[in-house]
């Protein structure tokens, strides 16, 4: 059976928790990652959002990069962090959603409680993935 896997992660998109449960869930599926653009709130303000709109850019092609390179076909989308799950929900019938983030104490999602309020918003099945980026560079 086809699954369709959507991916919410930000700095963790090229982790490796992150790459073995999609590899896990989505072999021979559709994967969609989005890369939310964050941004401050002074610069939301004044509306420049170029700066974390390419950083979002580098991290999700740094994202299907790893993933291509592990046999997983996916596509992906930037988009507003706030938003990212509803409207990539939109357009792509998800059978399962990840969501990665920092380990706790680092990750400002945790500490906002995303992985709790997406889902409460869905019923589909979420997996929360803690990537620890400083454990891996050490």
């Amino acid at each position: 059976m086809s699954r369709k896997v959507l991916v919410i992660a930000n700095e963790t998109v090229a982790g490796r928790e992150l790459m073995d449960a999609v590899k896990e869930r989505a072999e021979g599926g559709e994967v969609l990652v989005v890369a939310p653009a964050l941004n401050t709130r002074l610069r939301h303000l004044f509306a420049d959002v170029d700066k974390a709109r390419e950083a979002a850019e580098g991290r999700l092609h740094e994202s299907l990069k790893h993933l291509e390179e592990a046999g997983i076909h996916a596509r992906g989308a930037v988009g507003d962090p706030v938003r990212a799950m509803g409207d990539a929900l939109f357009e792509f019938d998800a059978d399962e959603i990840i969501i990665s983030t920092h380990p706790p104490g680092r990750s400002n999602w945790m500490e906002k409680g995303v992985v709790d309020r997406a889902r409460a918003e869905t019923d589909i099945p979420i997996t929360h993935v803690v990537v620890d980026l400083d454990r891996v560079e050490a």
